[in-house]
């Protein structure tokens, strides 16, 4: 069973989220990448491989891991303002870890990760703005992009899983949050629509953190002390919520552009 949600529960979730981002554009795909798409799968193996006191400490550390996707997204935004995408994309990524590395050297409570993903979400929403962009047509994706972002999920899902008892909880938690996605649609939108619209995807991506620490706050608080599938139904309630938020946020801001 363990082994069925690994091959198979990611991949959809990537399927669904990516052909709805084509269809609502950037700032939709940049809300929808905020969702737990790996990171949620992952959180249910660690808790059925390694027990539910496992999982509740690598939501602690997903929570906090987040706050790294927003720094990476706040990298990428500056840089692609100067530099070509390959540039952008790996100081991005060299910030996630370097943030991710001074992250492990604390010890976390859920209350302290939540304050700070909320911290840098708050400040980063605000530091991301950028004038809105012109409009163009839209560019087709070409056909490898859908399986390959399956691909590379689900490979992503099997080595944490697979080596999470040997990083720990709080390092699993910490990495589960990886930029995979916001990797591959921030380069396809730097270069096809430029630096603003790369802009208005990552700020996306930072509000609908929402989203993400919501499901991973509620995870942490339940996962020890009620049913596994009662624990990620709530999870997955919260985070629609935290969505549902997220997308009113950025609709204001929207009209307050236009």
């Amino acid at each position: 069973m363990i082994l069925a949600l690994k091959l198979c529960l990611t991949p959809f979730f990537i399927a669904a989220v990516t052909l709805a981002g084509r269809r609502w554009g950037p700032v939709a795909s940049g809300l929808m990448t905020g969702l737990p798409l790996t990171s949620g799968p992952v959180s249910v193996i660690l808790a059925l491989q390694y027990g539910t006191h496992f999982a509740a400490r690598a939501a602690v550390g997903s929570v906090v891991g987040q706050a790294s996707v927003c720094i990476f997204c706040l990298t990428y935004a500056v840089a692609a303002r100067r530099s070509a995408w390959p540039v952008s994309a790996a100081a991005a990524l060299a910030a996630f870890l370097a943030a991710t590395a001074v992250w492990n050297g604390f010890s976390w409570s859920l209350g302290a990760a939540a304050a700070v993903l909320l911290g840098v979400i708050s400040l980063l929403t605000w530091r991301l703005r950028a004038p809105a962009a012109a409009a163009s047509a839209p560019i087709p994706a070409p056909r490898w992009d859908l399986p390959a972002r399956m691909i590379v999920a689900t490979l992503f899902v099997l080595l944490l899983t697979t080596f999470a008892n040997a990083l720990g909880s709080q390092l699993s938690g910490l990495l589960s949050p990886l930029p995979v996605f916001g990797t591959v649609l921030a380069v396809f939108t730097h270069r096809q629509q430029g630096a603003a619209a790369t802009a208005r995807l990552l700020r996306g991506i930072v509000v609908g953190s929402l989203a993400f620490g919501a499901f991973f706050v509620v995870t942490g608080l339940c996962v020890d002390a009620l049913p596994l599938p009662l624990t990620y139904l709530l999870a997955c309630g919260a985070a629609l919520g935290g969505g549902g938020l997220a997308w009113g946020l950025t609709q204001v801001k929207e009209t307050a552009r236009n």
